[in-house]
């Protein structure tokens, strides 16, 4: 193996420990929002100054993790679908929210990314992202619609929902240190913002079952959705 393929394969790798070290950090801490580059680089163990050599900054890095936040809601799809046919809406729903749901910090990145990532990088790392997520979102609905009895207008429209939902509902379901201590002292507010997974399931289900008593081409939304 030549010198080029070693150091394309080092890199790949560094670029690699550099992702799971910011998933790490968000996990520890509680969300994307406390991460630093000087905590991914010394979880990572590289200099904080080589992270340029692979990322441009931190929102590039980010975008990157969402990136592969996608392909792995896509396959934790299939996986859950599996060689299952005729899978009822109620079914559907359960498989995007329990699938969803298992990664925590693509659910939060979701968030950021609509609002500043995909803005902060440049705009071929941008047309990167939008390429690479419209193909896994595209992949996924398939999944669902050969597994299950909802159309793809149904299913699109459901997976938008859930991406709404899981993004807005996971961050009320993880508050800042002063909401935090506010729902200690008032218990019924953190009681309704903290009840995450099961808030989620009911509002895709009731979904799920809506769009399957409405026109599909009324199910489907707009042309451009």
């Amino acid at each position: 193996m030549g010198a080029r393929a070693r150091s394309a394969e080092d890199k790949a790798r560094r670029s690699q420990d550099l992702l799971a070290a910011a998933e790490s950090v968000a996990l520890e801490l509680g969300g994307i929002r406390f991460v630093t580059i000087a905590a991914v680089t010394e979880r990572a163990g590289l200099h904080r100054t080589g992270v340029r050599r692979y990322y441009e900054n931190k929102e590039e890095l980010l975008l990157e993790l969402a990136e592969r936040g996608w392909g792995q809601w896509r396959d934790a799809v299939k996986k859950e679908t599996g060689v299952r046919g005729d899978i009822s809406p109620i079914e559907v729903a359960g498989v995007l929210v329990t699938t969803i749901a298992g990664l925590p910090v693509f659910c939060d990145l979701l968030t950021h990314v609509a609002m500043r990532l995909e803005g902060d990088v440049d705009i071929e790392r941008a047309r990167r992202y939008k390429t690479n997520a419209t193909a896994a979102h595209d992949e996924l609905v398939a999944t669902l619609v050969a597994a299950g009895s909802m159309n793809t207008g149904q299913i699109k429209t459901l997976v938008a929902t859930t991406i709404s939902l899981a993004a807005s509902l996971w961050q009320v379901s993880h508050p800042t240190p002063t909401l935090a201590a506010l729902y200690e002292q008032v218990p019924e507010w953190g009681h309704i913002a903290l009840d995450f997974e099961s808030r989620l399931a009911l509002i895709v289900q009731a979904t799920a079952l809506g769009l399957t008593q409405i026109a599909p081409e009324k199910a489907a939304g707009p042309p451009h959705a």
